[in-house]
Parts: C-alpha cells; structure tokens; sequence
C-alpha cells in the first residue's frame, strides 16, 4: 500500500511545483523584488534604524526561509473570473515587482533620515543585482564625518519663561559634544513646549520655539542657538509677549447631546453648586458631586497645566457609569484676560445590563450542559460602583457506575452556585487620606462567592470571600493586592463505598484523600506585573519588549498567631483549628519573565522563564491542592497535556493512566523559546521549544521520584518541541499548538529520548487556547 502511494505523491508535488511557478506573473522586462538589504559602512549608522523606510519589500517567508504565501498565489492561473484562481490569491500574497520609482523614493528618505542623524553629507546608492527574472537591491549608506555641537546658547526674553527653563535644565536634552541630530533637537522643543503647557502657557506650541545653527568653515562643528519667538496669532498681528493663563470656573455638564456652551443653553439646565465647582444637569444628577470633584484634577485659581487635563480624562474614563467625556475651555472675555472657564462634558453609560449562556460539557464522554444568568449595574450608588451577580447551574449524566452502592443520593452530577462583586473605582479604606487615594488611581472589589456540588460519591460546598485592589501605574505597570482572601471547602457527605476508597488510599496517597477532606485558606497575597510595550496581552507586539511578573502570597500566619496565644499546644498534637476545620499555612512565591525580539515586523523570537516555590509549614504539612503547581498544558511544556508532567520521575498511577491529584507540586520551573511568524492573511505561525518540571518539596510515599534535589533536579527536566498556529482576530487570538515529547525524564535507556525514535501516539500533544502563551 505505501509503497504503491509513493509515485502518486511524487507527481503531486512535481505538479504542485509546476503549477506554482512565479514567472507567470512577472511582466516582460520586469524583475521579481527577490531581497533588501541595508548596507552601512559607518558602525555608529546601524542598517536596522531605517527599516521602516523601505517602501517596497519582498514577500515574507515563513519563519524567514520559504516564500509559501507567494507560492500559494501562484498555484492559481492566469484567469481571475475562476473562484478556485481567486481563492489561492486571496490567502496568497502577490509577487512583489519592482519598481525603480518607490526605490528611488525609498533611496531619499534613508538619505534625508541620515543626514538628520548628524551626517550632513550622507549619501544613499542603490546596488542592482539581477539573475534571470529575479533583482536582489541594497542599499548603501556613505555616512561621511558627523557634525558635533560645540556650542549651546539660548536667546530667551522672556525673564518668566527663562526661568522656568533654568529650573528643568537637568532634563535637557541638549549638551556640547553631542551629535547635531535633528531629532534630539526637536524632541527638546517638544520637552519645553509639555513644561511651559504645564506651567499655565495655554496657547504655546513648539512652532514658537526655533534653532538658529552656526557652522565654521572647514570644521564639523555647529554652534546651537535656541531661540523664543514672540506669540502672534496671525502673521499680521502685532507680536506680544506669552501669557500665563489660569483656571477660572470649573462647570460639569451631564448630559449626552450638548458638546457646545452658551448663556441661553446652561439655561435650561438644573445647577448646584459643590465647593467651587457648578453641576449642571438635567432631571436627576447620576452622579454625586463628592465623585466628579475627586476624579477631576482641574482647579479652580490654579494655573492651566495640560497634564492635569490628560490627568482628569485618565480618571474619568474609570467611571463605568460614563459613556465618555469631553473637556473645553474658553477664555473669560476681557482686555488683558489671562482666565480659563472649564466645561467638563459627561455622557451618561446604560447602567444595567444582563447576559444569558448556554454551554455543553464532556467528561471523560459523560455528557452534560451549564447555563449561567448574570446582572450587572454600572452605577448602584451614584458613585460609579459595579454590582454584578452570576447565578450557574450545572447537570452531567454519570455512567459507567455499575454496581452503585444504595448509599449513593443520585446517579448523576449536578452543581449550582451564585457569586457577586462589587467594585469602587477608588482606594477603599479607611484612615488614608484624599491626597493618597487621588495619587493611586485604584479600584477595589469586594466578592462572595458559592458554590454546591452535588456527586454519587461525595457533596461538596465551596465559599470564598475576598477583599482586593487594583492599580495601574503609567500605564505599563499593574498592581493587585488581596488585603483578604477566604476559601472555605466543607465536605457534608461521602458514600460508604468512596470513604472506604478514601481510607484505602491512605497510606499510598495522602494528598488524595487531603483533596476530599474540609478546609479552609485565609490568604494575603500581592503580584506585579510590568509590560514595556503596555498593554499587549491580546494583541501582537511590534517592536522588542519585555514583561515581567512576580507574586508573592501568604496564608494562616495571623490565624496560627492567634491560636498560638490561645491554646499554645493544639489538641492531642493535631493541627489548630478554627470552626473545627484545620487552616492552611503556607508562603508562595512566583516569577515570570518574558522577551520578545523582534527581527522584522513579521518575524519574531521570544525567550520565556518561569519559576515558582511554595512551602507548607506550622499548621499545614501539605499545601491545598488548588495553590500546587502543575506542568504540562498550553502554557507550559506542550508535549505533556496538562498535568500530566511530574513531579520530578513520578510515572503516574500503577495503570499508567494520568494522576492528576499525585501530579502537582510545590517547586515549578518552565523555560520556552518560541519563533514567531505571519504565515497570511490572519493566520501566524510559531515553532517553539520547551523545557520544564515539577519537583515537591517533601518526600512523600504517593509520589516517588518527586522531591527535589539540587545534585538531580536538571536530570529530571523535560523537553519538547512542536509547532503552532494563531488565528489573529484583533481582539481575540485562537491558539493551536501541537508539541512532541523530546526528552522524558520519567523513561530510561532509549526511551528516554523520543526525539531520536518519535511516536506519534505516544509523543504527541494537542493544545488549544486563547491567547499567547507568554
């Protein structure tokens, strides 16, 4: 059969590559754009910095090494009424022709970037090389000597404005000896315009600003004058000197129509007013007036400062109660008038909304469906606070329990619950300051939750309540801190047959029945996550960054003081106790990092680390199950699925099957390179490599070959490789990933490495996700 399948396969390809050929669609003295390159003979001018230049590049290659899209076009024919031609062209890129005119463009604008640089004499040439129908292109920078700053003066007349300038001089961007850059130069007007903007200079612009260069005769060196033109509104009139503008009144306007103020117009609206500032509004105010003073940072009698207006926008927009905002100002009629009225625009969101849904379920092929009603209210209190509630109910039919036993409530699965969050898009809690709470733009969220499930075997209740904060700061870094978080797992019934399943186990697995018993975490715990592109976590980076994430976690330790004052000595030596349930202790410890290079806007390399340590002790001699780490899965190392991987050699239950209550851990370690790049039209691809396992911390008899030890843990390392594809919606990424086992710690001899003798049914792994998976 194979054998027979082998010729046809062959004249598949021959045809598919016939069929593909490029010259078809390379028109008669013309060239197929094959490479560009930028040359640069001056180490200082690196290629890389006029990428983005290029006005014409050649087709994209998959994971730089194959032209498949371009191929892809070319299996079509010439004939573009056919849909099977139009269909290769629309996933496929076109041949890229070139054309000398975009080149010469392309040639200019590298010139001109240089000569901005410092290189006043650069010039660019292109190199031509053609073989058959094919043209490679480069680009040769000639840099020529830099022209230096000798000099620095500043020709400023106004004494206020000089003076402000002198203040921030630390921040110049300007000094003798540096590079007579074009673009430094105008980042620093750029820099004093934002200063003098934030100083009260509500009409300066940086075209007020102006350089006035001196060069010697047969020298490199430039003589820099900065210089402050005179405010003219128009050419024709009188020039006058910069005026300080401050704020005068300070009016908010709900209403959703009205974008334009006038006398006769604030008329028909309702007003109060609230310390110095006026609401108006129309029927009922929506929100309270303590709420818009404390978000707005425009001050009535303080001087105009831009960053104080971007500042209200920014604390604006966290009130989920507006719909958007809009700020004007208009200067107070009057000779000489140097006063600013505010008019705060507010546009009023839909305050209560519902959601329904409806999902299937499969497990292990016991059927089932979920559905879930929520209900949230964007503004309960008139201060922008978020209610929401979730009411879930679940039903799965169990089969396969053949001989139930009569102590068995019911035969199959059912599972219901409610939780519900209120969020305050402030810094709740008492005894802090309003300057404090202004300067953290915070939101904090109360949350309860509950839920029962209901199984032949067992019934189980799940509670939680938690109290947390929120904040973001410049945008690229994120804070949470759970001041509390409570979880509560009470176990009011198990089958005869599943207790004595549970005592059974006992001595072979003690996290197993620890999984089935009553419990109860009161945890504190704060992360931090940093992302220098901002936030990127749904859309594809474009340009190098990097991100970093770190958490740290602690439970019991204030109960466990507590009982200790109490009862210095627990009962018979057992474990303290509060409401008769033992509370966990423990202290976790996580950190992420995570580099993104990007080699062209279509090509990309990320390298990833992973690392995690949680240590049980005084009242607890294991860590809850939920707080143990597992390895293998999307996010982790794909050739495993997920929790199928460790800890350290554990093979896994005496049947071979997966254990997935034996196969957690409390040491993680996850190292990940992935190769990222556009395959066509919203389709990526990614080829990857990874690294990792999970080790515990105490030797226990359940999981043998899991502790970790210094002199063998990077034995016990697992390795896979595969491939990936992500479909790229904008606002949703779809991922598949399919990894093969490389190295497999848990195997000796041959079988520990299957990437020399690979089985697709036993290497293999399928993933899928949303999102990227670092």
């Amino acid at each position: 059969m194979k054998k027979s399948a082998r010729p046809y396969i062959c004249t598949l390809m021959i045809a598919l590559c016939t069929s593909c050929s490029v010259s078809k669609f390379i028109p008669e003295n013309k060239y197929l754009l094959d490479e560009v390159r930028i040359v640069s003979e001056t180490k200082e001018v690196k290629p890389s910095q006029f990428n983005s230049y290029i006005r014409q590049n050649p087709n994209a290659k998959w994971f730089n090494l194959v032209k498949i899209p371009m191929r892809t076009y070319c299996i079509s024919g010439v004939d573009s009424t056919k849909w099977i031609n139009r269909f290769f062209r629309k996933i496929g890129d076109a041949p890229v022709i070139y054309d000398e005119s975009v080149a010469l463009k392309s040639q200019e604008e590298i010139e001109k970037a240089v000569r901005n640089m410092g290189y006043m004499g650069a010039t660019v040439h292109l190199d031509k090389k053609t073989k058959k129908d094919k043209l490679k292109l480069a680009y040769h920078i000639h840099a020529g000597h830099p022209y230096t700053v000798r000099h620095v003066a500043y020709d400023i007349d106004d004494l206020l404005i000089s003076d402000y300038m002198r203040q921030d001089s630390a921040q110049s961007l300007l000094a003798s000896g540096m590079l007579f850059d074009v673009n430094v130069l105008d980042a620093e007007r750029q820099r004093i315009t934002k200063l003098l903007q934030n100083k009260g200079y509500y009409k300066f612009n940086k075209d007020f600003l102006v350089y006035q260069a001196d060069t010697t005769r047969n020298t490199y060196l430039v003589d820099l004058t900065l210089r402050l033109l005179p405010y003219q509104r128009r050419k024709e009139d009188l020039p006058q000197k910069h005026r300080q503008y401050k704020v005068g009144e300070v009016n908010f306007l709900a209403d959703d129509e009205i974008m334009s103020v006038q006398e006769e117009t604030l008329a028909e609206f309702d007003s109060l007013r609230y310390k110095e500032y006026n609401m108006y509004y129309k029927r009922k105010a929506f929100l309270r007036p303590q709420v818009l003073v404390d978000f707005n940072r425009i001050r009535p009698g303080e001087l105009y400062s831009e960053q104080d207006v971007q500042n209200t926008y920014s604390n604006l927009g966290r009130l989920r109660a507006l719909k958007y905002s809009n700020i004007r100002f208009h200067e107070v009629n009057g000779k000489d008038s140097t006063q600013l009225d505010a008019y705060v625009f507010l546009a009023k969101n839909k305050n209560k909304s519902m959601a329904f849904e409806v999902e299937g379920t499969n497990s292990a092929g016991d059927l089932g469906a979920a559905a879930s009603v929520s209900f949230q209210h964007r503004n309960v209190f008139k201060g922008s606070e978020t209610f929401m509630m979730k009411v879930r109910g679940a039903y799965e039919a169990i089969t396969g329990l053949g001989g139930a036993s009569q102590d068995y409530v019911n035969d199959n699965y059912m599972e219901y619950g409610v939780e519900s969050s209120l969020n305050f898009p402030q810094f709740m809690f008492p005894f802090l300051s309003s300057n404090f709470k202004k300067r953290i733009r915070a939101t904090s969220e109360v949350g309860l939750k509950f839920t029962s499930q209901v199984r032949p075997e067992f019934s189980r209740t799940l509670a939680s309540a938690s109290w947390s904060y929120k904040w973001t700061d410049r945008k690229r870094m994120q804070h949470r801190f759970d001041l509390v978080d409570v979880n509560y797992v009470y176990m009011p019934r198990k089958s005869s047959a599943f207790q004595e399943y549970l005592d059974d186990m006992t001595q072979k697995n003690s996290l197993l029945k620890a999984s089935y018993e009553n419990q109860l975490v009161v945890r504190t715990g704060y992360s931090f996550t940093y992302n220098s592109a901002g936030n990127v976590v749904m859309r594809t980076p474009t340009k190098n960054s990097y991100s970093i994430r770190a958490n740290i976690e602690e439970a019991g330790n204030l109960l466990y003081a507590a009982s200790k004052l109490v009862h210095p000595n627990p009962k018979d030596g057992e474990d303290y106790v509060l409401a008769n349930i033992p509370f966990a202790q423990y202290v976790k410890a996580d950190f992420d990092f995570a580099k993104n290079f990007m080699i062209d806007p279509r090509n990309s390399f990320v390298f990833h680390i992973g690392a995690g340590v949680a240590y049980p002790y005084g009242n607890s001699k294991m860590l809850p199950f939920e707080k143990r780490y597992f390895s293998g899965g999307a996010n982790s190392v794909r050739g495993w699925s997920v929790r199928s991987l460790g800890p350290g050699v554990y093979k896994g239950s005496e049947d071979g099957n997966m254990d997935f209550i034996n196969q957690a851990g409390d040491i993680k370690l996850d190292l990940n390179i992935e190769y990222r790049t556009h395959l066509f039209w919203k389709l990526n691809g990614a080829a990857f490599v990874d690294a990792g396992n999970i080790w515990t911390i105490r030797d226990d008899s359940g999981q043998e070959g899991g502790l970790f030890k210094f002199n063998e843990f990077y034995k016990q390392i697992a390795v896979a490789y595969g491939l990936g594809i992500r479909f790229d919606l904008d606002y949703l990424i779809l991922r598949f990933d399919g990894g093969m086992k490389a190295i497999n710690p848990v195997e000796t001899g041959k079988k520990r490495y299957p990437v020399i003798r690979p089985r697709f049914s036993r290497d293999f792994a399928f993933h899928f996700a949303v999102g990227y998976p670092f």
